[in-house]
């Protein structure tokens, strides 16, 4: 099993490059799906092991996909006839493997998915998903882990209200959207930039659609969409992680790639707490030389409020705080789990109900830790980085879900950090 081993009390300095959004590369490739003619190029794909997920997952639908690590360049070929079964192998691994559903179903005009997995965050049902696809004509069969969409006919546009703004829902039916007769109107859309990104390599496709970054999103059907270039956009929740670690460490770092626009609601909390933040071209640069910081509340809430993933990496700046700050979960009913680790670091955190309690300023020592999901590992480490003595922090398969060689960036900003292969 490998490890990550932190040595804390260094301020991180200098400059760090943000990789390419892994909630945003994932159904954009699922996308891809959909063009039956010419290849598809993607630029600045980030070398995770989600990704290689997808990409294995993809390959064994008939696709022909390459990927260039060194280049971060990821090509696609879908012009070949699909097989229609996405198998729980992949599916378990990953929750954005459910993403291929519309392609399969708009392409084969029918598709057997196996449930989806990812991080044991708390239920994420998909019903939001299947409503979508029988409001456009679908008839969905749930059988044995699996779930099954028909449309031997194709599908119809129609309005269709989510009753929450599910993210994956709202890609799944706008991918099915796309090729469905007539025009469809999706209300109460999630608005989360991985949905925008996703919308503008469509259009390069050739789809028809408006209403990006905004709840109420038209798709007009077209007759085929086809391969086309892409840049991923930049990972806003890597780029948050190494805001949060810079302001922890009472560091000085310039998050390359980090767009304002993207993280509103996370620079205006650690603002709020004291931390400086200079928006820059195409990066930010986040300063503190606080021996204390201001207590703030947070309350996690679909775009544009404070995103659910980030909320375990402000937790860790709130220990910092001269006073009691709350963290309240409203997305997942599970996402806390990085509590107790943290507790083991002497952090003082009472959980009531959705909500964390945090006391500031505890001595935080360094101890065996777990991390138990993505962002839970990812705070981990930087509780890590501001500990007295040594963390060592396993199961970070997780961590390497979303993060390239966190260890290497790290580092390079000053950090004391190594990764342990056993």
């Amino acid at each position: 099993m490998n490890k990550i081993v932190v040595k804390g009390g260094i301020p991180l300095q200098g400059e760090v490059q943000i990789d390419g959004a892994k909630n945003a590369v994932l159904p954009i490739v699922a996308s891809a799906l959909l063009a039956t003619e010419g290849v598809s190029k993607f630029y600045n794909v980030p070398n995770l092991s989600d990704v290689k997920i997808i990409s294995n997952l993809l390959a064994s639908l008939g696709v022909k996909i390459s990927y260039d690590q060194q280049e971060k360049i990821l090509e696609v070929d879908a012009r070949d006839n699909l097989k229609n079964e996405a198998a729980f192998d992949f599916v378990s691994k990953m929750r954005a493997s459910f993403l291929v559903m519309a392609p399969l179903l708009v392409r084969e005009k029918v598709a057997k998915v196996a449930m989806p997995g990812g991080c044991a965050i708390g239920s994420r049902p998909i019903e939001q998903h299947l409503k979508g696809f029988e409001m456009l004509g679908a008839k969905i069969i749930q059988d044995g882990g699996y779930v099954e969409a028909h449309a031997p006919e194709g599908l119809n546009g129609t309005t269709i209200f989510f009753d929450f703004p599910s993210v994956g829902a709202t890609q799944n039916v706008i991918m099915a959207s796309c090729l469905a007769k007539g025009t469809t109107i999706l209300e109460n859309a999630a608005q989360e930039p991985e949905i925008g990104d996703m919308i503008k390599f469509l259009k390069k496709m050739g789809a028809k659609i408006s209403g990006e970054n905004t709840s109420r999103i038209v798709i007009e059907g077209v007759e085929k969409l086809h391969g086309a270039e892409y840049t991923i956009m930049p990972d806003r929740v890597e780029a948050a992680t190494y805001m949060i670690a810079a302001a922890a460490t009472k560091g000085d770092v310039v998050v390359k790639g980090a767009r304002y626009e993207d993280n509103v609601a996370l620079v205006s909390k650690m603002r709020e707490m004291g931390v400086e933040i200079d928006v820059l071209d195409n990066a930010m640069r986040v300063r503190n030389n606080r021996d204390s910081l201001k207590p703030i509340d947070v309350k996690t809430l679909p775009h544009p409020g404070f995103l659910t993933d980030m909320q375990s990496i402000i937790m860790v700046l709130t220990l910092l705080a001269d006073g009691v700050s709350t963290v309240t979960e409203t997305v997942f009913e599970n996402r806390f789990m990085h509590v107790e680790e943290l507790k083991r670091m002497n952090a003082k955190i009472r959980i009531e109900g959705r909500s964390a309690l945090i006391e500031g300023l505890p001595r935080l020592e360094g101890t065996n830790v777990k991390a138990t999901d993505l962002r839970a590992g990812a705070a981990l480490v930087i509780a890590g980085l501001i500990s007295h003595g040594e963390t060592t922090i396993s199961h970070i398969e997780h961590i390497d879900r979303g993060y390239v060689d966190i260890e290497n960036k790290l580092r390079k900003l000053g950090a004391n950090i190594v990764r342990i292969e056993e």
